[in-house]
């Protein structure tokens, strides 16, 4: 997304996600997003596994390398040509420009472009607001107007992400696969796997991780975490070494859950 920088307004000035006390008392997931979304700040919210592009305090864009963009929603599947929606990417301009001169074309229908574009923000945003070891900086810069894209509310973000946590939670409780390597296990008695499920089983090869998955299949980070996840509970994958740091899906959990529904799947390979 295009950016045009521009003083920032009086009195604020860039700050850090958490750095003011109390703020985390709330309970909101970043306690900044929260006053920003008060202040109708217009801006971008840079964190350790992600952005949000915020006009006038709401959610208009949102990037994470954990989750595939709109680019790849609308092409995976045939909703567009790749080669028109590059056509229209690299004409001058913003992303809602682009967006605006396909639907104009008759190119993409507004239905499939709203719902790829809040699956994009939804799923990147997921990953954005993820527990993180550094602390988020803001910067106030005129964005590009949303356009034919729907902002989102920053609670209506911070609600779906808390809904999705305690989704993944309730699946498999560690949440280690999430962005580890993947590794396939073989049980004697392997449980039927549905189709959308087998697709992501087939890639697990020690190497590609959930989202590299995702991106591959065309289909939102997300979901793909929630089939991984069954198929973690279901005993037919583990996690592998992680070369690099993963974005955790959700704070470590500690409870006796994890290490009984560990206990039961190993039982069950034993038989």
């Amino acid at each position: 997304m295009t950016m045009v920088a521009t003083p920032p307004p009086p009195p604020p000035l860039p700050v850090r996600d958490g750095a003011l006390a109390g703020e985390r008392a709330h309970g909101a997931l970043s306690p900044m997003l929260t006053r920003l979304a008060e202040e109708r700040a217009t801006g971008v919210l840079v964190r350790e596994h992600g952005t949000l592009v915020l006009h006038e305090g709401r959610v208009i864009h949102a990037e994470s390398p954990c989750a595939p963009g709109l680019d790849v929603l609308l092409t995976a599947r045939g909703t567009l040509d790749e080669a028109v929606w590059r056509q229209a990417a690299d004409r001058p301009g913003d992303p809602p420009g682009a967006v605006r001169l396909l639907l104009d074309a008759g190119l993409l229908a507004a239905g499939a472009l709203e719902l790829c574009h809040l699956g994009a923000l939804y799923d990147a945003g997921y990953f954005t607001l993820a527990p993180s070891g550094a602390p988020g900086r803001f910067r106030y810069e005129a964005v590009a107007r949303p356009g034919p894209l729907r902002p989102v509310p920053v609670k209506a973000l911070e609600r779906e992400t808390l809904r999705r946590r305690r989704l993944l939670h309730r699946l498999w409780p560690d949440p280690a696969v999430d962005g580890a390597p993947l590794i396939r296990a073989d049980p004697l008695a392997a449980p039927p796997v549905t189709p959308r499920r087998r697709a992501v089983l087939d890639r697990v090869d020690g190497v590609r991780t959930a989202p590299q998955i995702a991106r591959e299949l065309g289909r939102h980070a997300f979901h793909t975490l929630v089939d991984v996840r069954r198929l973690a509970a279901a005993g037919l994958v583990s996690p592998g070494p992680s070369t690099a740091a993963a974005p955790p899906s959700a704070p470590e959990v500690t409870d006796p859950e994890i290490a009984l529904l560990k206990r039961l799947r190993d039982a069950l390979e034993a038989l």
